[in-house]
């Protein structure tokens, strides 16, 4: 029967009807106008087993597009992402401890690939727009209900005073609200979230536990001895026997991490010396404790400032990490500073030193000095040397304030 009527409509699109006489002209009539759409249609014939067969070419069929491919393919994998951390912290809460799982090279060079630097300048002039009073208090609401800021630490509570995100992300606390603890010769420099701390050891530091970075590659080659405030050890046989310059010292490191939700400025985290400042442009990934544990070396991907100097130990460090949406780090007193330019080439490193003739001490800083600040969140990494019996108050993971104890002698 179904065959019998697709011939008859083969038939009436062809002009063909041997068998008109036993339909009657109504139904001839019905049927020729259900079909006169399908008379448009560009309909080619092949044979199969001496059958005609006639069919619409395939492009009418079915379009490839590349976009809808991408977003299903990209939305699968995120998703398959999401699925692997979901797995690892039911593991963890049963106390399973899991191997990091490390991204391989091609999927490293695809995320670079993404143009973060420059969605990055994007937001940024996107924060600086004035916004509308009567949408202030809107959209600053949700950001505070999304990442839990506590605007009652804010030194200006009232949200229409902000004109835009930028000034509402570098808000400024109450004087009271962060009191800097004196008992301990290093604090920490912001609000955040411990990623990890301890003793550098074989030129290895650790972004997160069991995810390393090269000591020389996040930090650049050594400077110069006529640069230095400081000689460096006579004997150098590593880059970290470089840095520790005297005997029976060991140097230690503290990563901090920040949220969208915290604190965005930073502070000098004990009395020092800054005298050089060394700028890498890179990559601007996500640097959450996520992707700390996925991609191996990181913080020396992405952009970054380091600052060095000396304490009454001898060496220490400050480097400022870039991040998605976070291309802007700016440092009080460097106005020659300024990241995220598309002047700069990754893979390429710009210094500028502190010591001049008329300045031979370089940039006295005091404990909680205000230093510098983020545009967003970001990363703080402590670099420095200390006395073997330094100790740090800390456990992986916690929350921290600016100027609560990191460790002391």
């Amino acid at each position: 029967m179904a065959t019998s009527v697709g011939h008859r409509c083969l038939g009436l699109l062809h002009g063909v009807a041997p068998w008109r006489s036993s339909l009657h002209p109504c139904e001839i009539t019905a049927l020729s106008q259900s079909l006169q759409p399908l008379r448009k249609l560009p309909f080619r014939a092949f044979r199969t087993d001496a059958r005609k067969i006639h069919t619409a070419p395939a492009r009418t069929m079915f379009l490839l597009r590349p976009l809808p491919i991408l977003l299903v393919t990209g939305g699968g994998y995120a998703g398959y992402r999401q699925y692997e951390k979901y797995r690892e912290r039911e593991l963890e809460k049963l106390g399973l401890e899991i191997p990091p799982k490390l991204a391989g090279h091609w999927e490293v060079a695809l995320y670079k690939s993404v143009p973060t630097r420059l969605l990055s300048r994007a937001w940024g002039r996107l924060n600086q727009v004035e916004l509308p009073h009567w949408l202030r208090r809107p959209v600053y609401s949700l950001y505070i209900w999304t990442f839990g800021v506590n605007m009652k630490e804010a030194a200006v509570e009232d949200l229409h005073h902000y004109r835009n995100l930028s000034e509402f992300f570098r808000r400024k606390l109450k004087p009271q609200a962060r009191p800097v603890c004196g008992l301990h010769s290093v604090i920490s420099p912001s609000d955040g979230r411990i990623l990890n701390f301890g003793q550098v050891k074989n030129c290895e530091v650790e972004q997160v536990k069991g995810v390393t970075y090269s000591l020389e590659s996040f930090l650049g080659p050594r400077m110069c001895t006529e640069d230095l405030p400081f000689p460096p050890a006579a004997s150098c046989d590593s880059f970290k026997n470089q840095l520790v310059t005297r005997e029976g010292n060991e140097l230690y490191h503290c990563v901090i991490y920040l949220a969208p939700g915290d604190y965005h400025c930073f502070h000098s985290p004990t009395d020092w010396t800054v005298s050089h400042r060394r700028h890498f442009p890179g990559s601007l990934m996500s640097v959450n404790p996520g992707m700390a544990r996925w991609i191996k070396e990181l913080f020396c991907h992405n952009e970054r400032v380091v600052l060095t100097g000396d304490w009454k130990h001898g060496f220490f460090s400050l480097t400022a990490v870039g991040a998605t949406n976070v291309g802007s780090i700016r440092i009080y007193f460097d106005r020659d500073l300024h990241t995220n330019s598309p002047r700069h080439s990754k893979g390429s490193y710009n210094d500028f030193s502190f010591v001049t003739h008329t300045n031979r001490e370089g940039v006295p800083m005091r404990k909680g000095e205000h230093l510098g600040e983020f545009n967003l969140g970001s990363t703080i990494v402590l670099i420095f040397e200390a006395p073997k019996d330094f100790n740090f108050q800390l456990k992986t993971g916690q929350k921290i304030r600016f100027g609560e104890a990191l460790g002391s002698l």
